[in-house]
């Protein structure tokens, strides 16, 4: 949608656009979520959904909604002799919408946030008149009991789909919602390249962050072993991090941990970390022996207690997890919970809400 939002700007003062999205994807496809393409009352299209196998059928149904004014929800799927679909066998589903003069104030809005590089959130009720909203980070108010899931996918950095189905009574306080991100999404840098680096990597990609493996052990430190991974990097992380800091690319939203169990990279990266200005989580895996002699370490070298209880170790939730995939599970836990400030308890034992404000 960034890249046709100028276009259809110059589009709505004279007349209204059709707004075709992918809101949810399944399996292989030649684009993502939130891929967009817009159609006119005259059949020009902007944009593309899938390089072609379903743009003849978007198109038909954009006529209808300018026509009527009601958005539609289609989905495609695997392609054969007698259906439209996805020659590559996976799933996409669409919403199309009629946009028009009144919605330029908005879209105005988050096109000055876009040039700006500044990250927004532009959420969609997949209703048949939907309703629209802008969400930035750290300003979004109450709006229709979706405002707390939207906000966690604007923390996280990735689209997705949010609320009710359709059949469900809580469908009209909450309705199925489409929230497209622009921002780049929360990373997790992982220091050190072994088994339960690999199951982490797996379950960290679910919950959208950006997984970064770093290791100085190259025999190791494959792409091959890590598929799930977003960028797999031979080096010593301590010194990966000072020149990811230097570069920018670590924020308050980055998830640090440190899975080596070796004092040699432990030590510096757990030191280079605690002097980064502002980041999520810092984590180390390990006994609480080992944490024990990590602390004895760091005061060596003139960390205070103050600096070295910013640590968590040893890492993950009370779980009775053995497994490299139970402890991602457990590791995972526990920064969902640190960043949001949740007990981490059952939620038969605690009282109010379950989702916290």
């Amino acid at each position: 949608m960034r890249d046709l939002l100028g276009q259809v700007l110059d589009l709505l003062p004279g007349q209204p656009v059709a707004l075709a999205r992918i809101i949810d994807r399944t399996g292989a496809g030649p684009r993502d979520t939130g891929a967009a393409m817009a159609i006119t009352a005259d059949r020009r299209v902007i944009g593309s959904l899938s390089g072609g196998c379903v743009e003849s059928a978007v198109v038909t149904t954009a006529g209808q909604v300018l026509l009527d004014g009601h958005a539609s929800t289609e989905r495609f799927a695997a392609a054969d002799e007698f259906t439209v679909g996805l020659p590559c066998g996976g799933e996409i589903e669409v919403f199309v919408e009629r946009l028009d003069h009144s919605d330029l104030p908005l879209l105005r809005d988050l096109h000055t946030a876009l040039t700006a590089h500044q990250p927004v959130a532009y959420a969609t009720t997949l209703e048949s008149t939907p309703e629209r909203k802008l969400l930035h980070p750290g300003r979004i108010e109450p709006w229709r009991d979706l405002d707390q899931d939207a906000a966690a996918l604007l923390t996280a950095g990735h689209s997705g789909l949010i609320g009710a189905q359709d059949c469900t009574p809580a469908a009209a306080t909450r309705p199925r919602t489409f929230v497209q991100v622009f921002r780049s999404p929360a990373r997790m840098i992982l220091a050190g390249a072994n088994d339960y680096t690999r199951a982490l990597t797996v379950a960290a990609t679910q919950l959208g962050y950006h997984v970064t493996v770093v290791d100085a052990r190259e025999t190791f430190t494959t792409p091959a072993r890590f598929p799930a991974a977003d960028d797999v990097v031979v080096d010593w992380p301590h010194r990966y991090l000072t020149a990811e800091h230097r570069a920018g690319r670590i924020d308050n939203r980055t998830v640090i941990c440190v899975l080596t169990h070796d004092p040699k990279f432990d030590i510096p990266t757990l030191t280079t970390a605690l002097t980064l200005p502002a980041i999520a989580f810092l984590g180390a895996l390990g006994s609480r022996r080992a944490h024990t002699d990590r602390t004895h370490r760091l005061h060596e070298l003139g960390l205070p207690d103050t600096e070295i209880s910013r640590i968590r170790s040893p890492l993950g939730l009370d779980l009775a997890a053995h497994t490299p995939e139970e402890t991602a599970i457990s590791i995972l836990a526990q920064i969902l919970a640190d960043r949001t400030g949740a007990t981490a308890r059952p939620l038969y034992t605690t009282d109010g809400p379950i989702h916290r404000p």
